[in-house]
């Protein structure tokens, strides 16, 4: 037997404008997150599913270098609610009405030191653990890998540490010999990609932050304090965020109990939370918690 069922066209259009809200309100919980790209693992496997079961929001990550990010930003090319950096310095290019002020304070929460990882696969992995790293690194036919020092911390605390590391050892021109120029083609990669070149077998080392490495199962060098400069990775809410309230719950989540003991699960190391810029600018609930932490 067929059934026919007359629908107005009335009806119709309102069953697609009721339709039409709810996918729009569905849209409207989505909480766009715009972080450094060494913590991939702790956002995407950690951090966002959790958020998610904790506020119902949805959890939208885009991961790259942190100056990279930050000049979509500031140039409109990519939009957020948040946004979350290994460096204060990149978030202080975003503040002041020159920068377009996209952001008013921020958070430091949580750092990490930057390593040497190696293939254990490599033909040099037996010299790099019996001789000191920065003669390795010389030997020819080593494939280092590396993140632009322009458009990533990471990449401009590796240049930073192996001109540390010429004073420290005595060595000089120890950081031509490793890495030639700071924007070498040879050895610059995006930072997403770092990882997987490494564990392909691309890249004999390279360098991460700790965490990054700790995810990834990556053998690592530590080298001394003196010479290796460490992640410190903020969180702020950007300027006209289209999720702001959604933005706010993140930023709770993020500096709650369970929010810190998931980077502490990924090797990060815990700071005291640290506010800077504008405190009256922070959410209530935000600031809330970063003075019960002091």
């Amino acid at each position: 037997m067929t059934w026919s069922i007359k629908v107005s066209h009335a009806k119709l259009a309102t069953i697609f404008m009721v339709t039409a809200t709810v996918s729009a309100s569905a849209g409207d919980s989505a909480v766009n997150v715009l972080y450094a790209g060494s913590l991939v693992n702790l956002m995407e496997r950690s951090v966002g599913p959790a958020f998610e079961q904790k506020s119902g929001d949805r959890f939208q990550g885009y991961a790259g270098g942190s100056n990279k990010i930050a000049n979509e930003i500031k140039g409109k090319l990519r939009r957020g609610d948040i946004f979350i950096s290994a460096n204060e310095k990149v978030d202080d290019q975003l503040m002041g009405q020159a920068n377009g002020n996209w952001v008013q304070w921020y958070i430091a929460f949580a750092e990490s030191p930057v390593v040497i990882g190696y293939n254990p696969a490599s033909r040099f992995v037996n010299d790099l653990k019996s001789k000191p790293w920065y003669e390795v690194l010389v030997e020819p036919g080593l494939k280092l890998g590396r993140t632009d020092p322009k458009l990533d911390p990471k990449g401009a605390f590796t240049v930073d540490l192996l001109k540390r590391a010429e004073t420290f050892y005595g060595k000089p021109d120890l950081s031509r010999q490793i890495i030639g120029a700071p924007d070498n083609p040879a050895q610059v990669l995006p930072e997403e990609a770092l990882v997987g070149r490494l564990q392909s077998g691309q890249l004999d080392v390279g360098f991460f932050y700790s965490t990054e490495a700790s995810d990834a199962n990556i053998s690592t060098i530590r080298l001394p304090e003196e010479i290796a400069p460490k992640a410190h990775y903020t969180v702020t809410i950007l300027r006209e965020a289209p999720n702001p309230t959604g933005a706010e719950r993140f930023v709770s989540f993020l500096l709650s109990s369970q929010g810190r003991d998931l980077f502490k699960q990924h090797g990060l190391e815990l700071l005291k939370p640290d506010l800077s810029g504008d405190a009256n600018a922070v959410p209530s609930a935000v600031k809330s918690l970063v003075d019960a932490a002091q």
